[in-house]
């Protein structure tokens, strides 16, 4: 898979961390750049592990379904990017407005924005797709976008996160459709 590709994957995942990352820099009264730190290396570091994860139990089945591995990176990826869009356009609870920066909640959030990843992971496999040179790139992304998701949390507010996620699903979707439509031309 080249760069490229890999890149665009990485902006997709990390949208719904960004989009979490700003809506804790809106939340967080008392917000240090540490903080931003803390919330970026955490949501970099999850969705580097996952698509690890998904790439080993992938690789386990992928001689059981090679002749349909490119529909399902595509299903994958096209269910994931729907998930976020749909999300995106879902109303928020007023339980999101309260959020504060605890261990607990760091944990939680970074394996509920990650899981998108585990999928990834799975297609990579699929694709015989090597997983440093990703994992590598989606973590970095994450936890630079998260990181700077904070600061416009906190100086811009909740105004864009929603289109930020729909921006990522788009992107998910368009991989997706490059997948399943260079097998099936090429």
């Amino acid at each position: 898979m080249d760069t490229l590709t890999v890149l665009l994957i990485a902006l997709g995942l990390s949208m719904d961390a960004v989009a979490v990352a700003a809506s804790m820099g809106l939340t967080i009264k008392s917000l240090k750049i540490h903080n931003g730190l803390i919330i970026g290396l955490f949501f970099g570091v999850f969705q580097a592990i996952m698509p690890v994860i998904g790439w080993a139990a992938g690789r386990s089945l992928k001689d059981l379904i090679i002749g349909i591995d490119h529909w399902i990176a595509f299903c994958l990826l096209a269910l994931i990017g729907s998930k976020m869009i749909y999300e995106s356009l879902k109303t928020k609870s007023s339980e999101d407005d309260n959020k504060y920066l605890s261990m607990r909640l760091l944990l939680m959030l970074s394996i509920a924005t990650s899981i998108d990843a585990l999928a990834i992971g799975i297609s990579f496999a699929f694709l015989d797709s090597g997983i440093i040179g990703p994992i590598l790139i989606i973590g970095s992304v994450t936890f630079i976008l998260s990181f700077l998701g904070v600061g416009f949390g906190k100086h811009i507010g909740y105004l864009l996160s929603r289109k930020i996620e729909i921006a990522g699903g788009i992107i998910l979707i368009g991989i997706g459709l490059k997948i399943l439509l260079g097998d099936l031309l090429f």
